[in-house]
Formats: C-alpha cells, sequence, structure tokens
C-alpha cells in the first residue's frame, strides 16, 4: 500500500491514512504514573497484537525486580558517563512514558545511567554501551545527551538473559547530530520492552538504526519529538523473526513544530512456524507544523510458511502547508523467480537464498556505517538462514 499527500495539498481537520482509524495522541498517552494507565487485556488498540501472556508481568504490576543487567559503557575521551539517582534533572526530559509498562520502568528503576558528549565536540569513535542480561526481571533508564553543534555514534548492544523493561532518553542539542544504533540480541529466553524517546533540537539531526534478531519477545517503541524548527529524523530498522519469536516495533512522530523533516524505513524478514513480526507507524502532523516532510516505509520479507506479519501505517495531517507526506508499505513471500535467476547462473540454491535476503537488507545495513558492526550483523543473518535451509 502506498499514499502520498504532495506538497502544496489542502485539508480540511483531520486526514486519517492508513489502516487504522485512531487518533496517535489518544492512542499514546503520556504520564509517568503508572496508575494513570489500566492494565491492558489485549483487547486495546496498542496491545492487540502483543501476546501479554509472554510479557511476564510487566503489563499488570507482578513482575518484582529479583535479576538484573550489567551495563558497560566504553566512550572516547572527552565524553562524561554517570550513574544518577532518580533525582537528577535529565530524566525524563525527552518525554514521558506512553503505555504502563515505560510507566512501570520509570516508577521502578534505581539508578541511570546517563552519558554525555559536550557542546562542539565531534567524535571520531562511537560510544559503546553494552547491556548484557543476567536472569531474572530488572528496570532501566538511559540519557544520551549530545550538546549543541556535537556530533556523536552511540552503539547500545543487548545481549543475555534477562525480562527487561526499560526507557531510553536522546537529547540532541541544536545543531548536533547523533546517530544511535540499537542491537537487540538476546538468547532466545529473553523479554525486552523498551521505549526510546529523542528530543530532536534546532537544526540538529538524529539517526535511528534498531536491530532485532533475538529474544522470545521484543516490543519497542522509537518515539520522536521536535523542540525547535529545522530538526531532521531518520528511522531505520531490520529485523529477522523466527520461530515462535514476537517482535513489534511501534514508532511515533509527533510534528508539532514548522519546518522539520522526518523518514522511517523498517525491513523485516520472517521464517518458521509462530513467527510473528508487527510494524506500526504513526505520524502525526499538526496544525502549527507548517512546512512538514515526512514519509515512512515498511517492507516484509516471508520466507516460509507458518510466520505473520502485521504492518499498519498511519498519518494524521491537520494543516495543507506541508512539503510533503506519504507511506508504503508491503508483504510478500520470497520470489522464486530470483532464486531461479541465481541458479540458472550456476549459483547453488543455499547461496543464492543467502543473497537474495542479503540484498533485501543491504540497504538499512549500510545505515550503520561501522564496518565492523555491519560484517557482524550479516553474518547473523546469514546464520538465521542458515539455520532454516
Amino acid at each position: 500500500m502506498a499514499e502520498t499527500i504532495p506538497a502544496g495539498s489542502t485539508t480540511d481537520g483531520v486526514i486519517q491514512v492508513g489502516h487504522q482509524a485512531t487518533d496517535a495522541r489518544v492512542s499514546a498517552p503520556a504520564s509517568y504514573d503508572v496508575a494513570d494507565f489500566p492494565v491492558p487485556h489485549g483487547r486495546e488498540e496498542d496491545w492487540r497484537f502483543t501476546p501479554l501472556e509472554r510479557l511476564r508481568g510487566l503489563h499488570d504490576g507482578t513482575a518484582v525486580a529479583d535479576g538484573g543487567v550489567k551495563v558497560e559503557v566504553t566512550a572516547p575521551e572527552g565524553v562524561t558517563v554517570e550513574t544518577v539517582g532518580r533525582d537528577d534533572a535529565r530524566l525524563g526530559k525527552a518525554g514521558k512514558p506512553v503505555d504502563r509498562v515505560a510507566a512501570q520502568a520509570y516508577s521502578s528503576f534505581e539508578k541511570a545511567s546517563v552519558v554525555s558528549v559536550p557542546k562542539e565536540k565531534v567524535l571520531t569513535e562511537p560510544v559503546r554501551i553494552a547491556v548484557h542480561g543476567e536472569g531474572g526481571t530488572a528496570f532501566g533508564h538511559q540519557v544520551i545527551e549530545v550538546g549543541a553543534f556535537a556530533e556523536a555514534v552511540v552503539v547500545i548492544d543487548h545481549t543475555g538473559d534477562a525480562t527487561l523493561a526499560a526507557n531510553v532518553e536522546y537529547l540532541i542539542g541544536d545543531g548536533a547530530k547523533l546517530t544511535v544504533v540499537s542491537v537487540q540480541d538476546w538468547d532466545d529466553t529473553a523479554v525486552h520492552a523498551g521505549q526510546h524517546t529523542a528530543l530532536v533540537g534546532r537544526d540538529a539531526t538524529f539517526k535511528s538504526v534498531i536491530v532485532t534478531f533475538g529474544g522470545d519477545l521484543v516490543r519497542l517503541h522509537p518515539r520522536v519529538v521536535y523542540g525547535a524548527p529545522g530538526g531532521e529524523a531518520e528511522l531505520y530498522g531490520l529485523y529477522f523473526t523466527d520461530n515462535g519469536q514476537h517482535q513489534e516495533h511501534r514508532l511515533f512522530i509527533d510534528h508539532d513544530t514548522p519546518h522539520c523533516r522526518s523518514n522511517v524505513a523498517y525491513k523485516g524478514a520472517l521464517q518458521g512456524k509462530d513467527a510473528h513480526a508487527v510494524w506500526i507507524g504513526d505520524v502525526l502532523i499538526r496544525a502549527e507544523a507548517e512546512g512538514t516532510d515526512t514519509y515512512e516505509l515498511n517492507r516484509n520479507l516471508v520466507l516460509t510458511d507458518g510466520a505473520r506479519v502485521d504492518s499498519v501505517p498511519n498519518l494524521e495531517i491537520e494543516t495543507g502547508e506541508i512539503v510533503g507526506a506519504g507511506h508504503a508499505s508491503a508483504t510478500g513471500r520470497f520470489e522464486d523467480e530470483q532464486l531461479f535467476y541465481l541458479m540458472a547462473r550456476g549459483i547453488p540454491a543455499d547461496e543464492a537464498r543467502r543473497l537474495v535476503v542479503r540484498g533485501f537488507f543491504a540497504e538499512l545495513v549500510q545505515q550503520i556505517g561501522l564496518p565492523e558492526l555491519e560484517e557482524r550483523l550479516i553474518a547473523k543473518i546469514e546464520a538465521e538462514l542458515e539455520a532454516s535451509v
């Protein structure tokens, strides 16, 4: 499905483009207080795709912090790494939790990690944050703060086993550039629910690359808000959903500021019985956000029978004074014609299959910009394919 609202078009009230007849502001309330969110039962729009019983109590208050995750930060010179208490003024600055799990995480963590890049500092090496699950249930909070006109790349790597609910905040100063690569390479038994909120400053640039492979259930909620005109946000994602896995990515971009831009591109591959991927893309262009330019794309490749994809792009527009807005979503099976074309040129079937899937993901992998990480992810994709061939 693809629909575009061209530049100069006019609207009367709210235009809703997509499959979900709901206002993004209503479906995503915000509060620090868990009590402000009713316990979900699976019939709510925000939860209807999520197998609640597999959240292990993160959604209803029965989860107890009886485990932990080990967080290690490796940062270049000049970057400040702090462990702070709940009273630190930077916590919650990007935005409030928008569902009960995020609110539970916010009210339950004891210490938060804050990584600060000073203004005008241009990092030549990435900041690396290793989050390793050590079993049990844990709640976490991280803040990445980039000062005005600074430039940084941050890699957040999730491994091990845990039931984790966490919030991550990105504070991008005026004129700053931040690229974040979040890798979910959990053990098969892990559960991870997280809200990522970016506050983009004047003329600042934010790029997010979310990569999801592991875990029994992963449910991520990336969000973007703009603090001043001129902000740009690029949200990329790739996921490989295997036997029995549930991987859910729910994006929301709130264009409430004039002359800002956003671009979203997520791709997923699925294989195996009961593999389930969910992608929700919500973009809201408010009446005051004149000059907005936005587009979102989701593509899914189903490699075997028994896999399921739910892809729901939504676009709400309250002003006709925009540069452009549109979305596209498509899900298809592995094309035998592509496989035949390669095999007819002497390439074995297994290798041809890997080449097709590798090409499907190549555009997004290249957005990472770190060769060693790109090679690792390609190797991971090929290992997943190897298991099914």
